[in-house]
């Protein structure tokens, strides 16, 4: 019974580094250049998820890598920005915000229902322990 709260426990550590990694994605949107000072759009990215037994056996979820998306960037015809090429287009972030708030509330119920299943497993722990008293 124990094995379900650390199960619920992984997930909820795997969903926050989602919701964190969702966050960098945001919060970058518009960043035309990368930490060198060169040109290259902030690309996208994804935390990706994998299954796993810890050093006990106990099944769990955890973050397998986080990966850049290499979907293109956007172009948006700006002539007068500092980064226009000599067609006059800027690229920016290959970055959905729609996409990004559907992922953060897909993360976010995510933990909440993890949340929901700890606190589940608590009570009938809980209810267990008071019928042997």
């Amino acid at each position: 019974m124990f094995d379900a709260l650390d199960i619920g426990a992984s997930a909820l550590t795997a969903q926050r580094t989602r919701m964190d990694t969702i966050a960098s994605n945001v919060a970058n949107i518009n960043v035309t250049r990368n930490e060198k000072g060169e040109p290259i759009p902030f690309r996208r990215r994804i935390a990706l998820l994998q299954p796993q037994a810890d050093a006990s056996g106990a099944p769990g979820v955890s973050i397998a890598k986080i990966i850049q998306d290499e979907a293109p960037f956007r172009k948006v015809y700006e002539p007068g920005h500092p980064d226009a090429d000599i067609e006059g287009y800027v690229q920016y972030p290959n970055i959905d915000l729609a996409m990004e708030m559907v992922n953060m509330m897909d993360a976010s119920r995510a933990y909440e229902a993890n949340v929901t299943m700890m606190e589940t497993t608590k009570a009938m722990i809980s209810s267990s322990l008071r019928l042997i008293a």
